[in-house]
């Protein structure tokens, strides 16, 4: 019999406003010092500052590590460690979108497992939990803030790590929509169409089970609801509270079901090119699951109606390819771009770049297994 874990943070705040709780949340912990993870631009915009002012008025200290790139990398991990170091901090707090949360993920764990970060690649290899790891998040998608995934990119071979260790799972995660609020059509966008390829990938996942289906579903169906209103109508604070709940969902679901080939090719393209996670997802989801559709057209058939298809009267093979057709609506919708070929992938490329993806945990759960020579054929299919 195969026994079955759920990985989920011990606290999680949901809601309008619920920032305000976080730094009693953390005082209540009896931690006195956080390093702030997070980017120059949340800085700019006086996120970070008004972190720092909650948290001082707990009597808890902060120093900030602003240098997180979109993709962060094995540089980024170091130099926010060597500030851990620097000034005795007891815990991390990551701000922001998927990149600073995957960031302070790295700089905790290695804080408290020492060696490298590369040391961590693959599934579980870190012995203790890492440094305490408080993560508010500001998109609605990667759902980092909550899941035991951290991708770092080693500059020195242009790939992107997956990192998927039990011990990278934060202590608590925060989703307050008032910070989501005006983000810009691109980033909602791109993130949401990152947590519909959540939903949909754990939901055809080898490894999915009804606890992790009844999530996926429920993600999808908010997604297929919420995400143009999100996107085009950015101040619509209902829009944004139903996108941070449907990309909470999506991460409880491949945080336990994982994920697939989508994400182990886009890992790639990130690694190789720099490019936004959340766009390489989306141009890359309907071929791959036109791939996958000969082994679980019924699941995808699932997808679509819980996307707002009526498929009463279709085989299971017509809801695959009415599944596929609404994840392409719903991406022209938001403005994602048609293929790769606009976001700079050469085709010389291609062959290097399904190497890499065949080795990238993701796969592991794929419903189809495919070759090399298969992964290729469906990254030329995208471009």
């Amino acid at each position: 019999m195969v026994t079955f874990k759920f990985y989920i943070p011990a606290i999680n705040l949901m809601g309008a406003g619920c920032l305000q709780e976080v730094a009693a949340d953390i005082q209540g912990h009896g931690y006195r010092k956080a390093l702030i993870v997070t980017d120059k631009i949340l800085g700019q915009i006086g996120m970070v500052g008004r972190l720092a002012a909650l948290l001082a008025e707990h009597g808890i200290g902060a120093v900030v590590f602003d240098e997180t790139r979109p993709n962060p990398t094995v540089a980024n991990v170091e130099a926010g460690l060597a500030m851990i170091r620097a000034h005795g901090c007891d815990c991390v707090i990551s701000l922001g979108g998927g990149s600073p949360h995957d960031c302070a993920k790295g700089i905790a764990l290695v804080a408290a497992n020492g060696g490298s970060i590369k040391d961590y690649e693959g599934v579980d290899r870190s012995a203790k939990p890492q440094l305490p790891l408080i993560a508010i998040n500001t998109t609605a998608g990667t759902a980092s803030e909550m899941t035991r995934f951290c991708i770092i990119t080693d500059e020195s071979r242009q790939v992107k790590m997956a990192i998927i260790d039990k011990h990278v799972t934060p202590l608590m995660s925060v989703n307050d929509p008032e910070l989501m609020l005006a983000k810009p059509a691109g980033l909602t966008a791109a993130t949401g169409m990152d947590a519909l390829t959540h939903a949909i990938e754990a939901y055809v996942s080898t490894a999915a089970t009804p606890v992790t289906d009844a999530s996926a579903v429920m993600a999808i169906a908010l997604i297929a609801q919420h995400l143009r209103t999100a996107v085009h109508q950015g101040e619509d604070l209902h829009a944004r509270e139903q996108m941070a709940y449907a990309q909470f969902l999506a991460g409880m679901a491949f945080n336990n079901a994982s994920l697939g080939y989508v994400h182990a090719m886009a890992h790639q393209l990130g690694g190789f090119y720099d490019l936004p996670h959340g766009v390489c997802n989306a141009v890359l989801q309907p071929h791959v699951q036109a791939y996958n559709a000969r082994l679980c057209a019924g699941r995808l058939k699932d997808v679509a109606r819980h996307m707002g298809v009526d498929v009463s009267a279709m085989s299971d093979e017509q809801g695959a390819a009415a599944a596929i057709d609404a994840i392409r609506q719903l991406a022209r919708d938001v403005k994602i771009p048609a293929g790769l070929e606009q976001l700079g992938v050469r085709a010389d490329d291609l062959d290097v770049l399904a190497n890499n993806a065949l080795k990238d945990a993701c796969g592991l759960t794929n419903p189809r297994q495919a070759t090399h020579a298969e992964i290729v054929a469906i990254f030329r299919a995208a471009m």
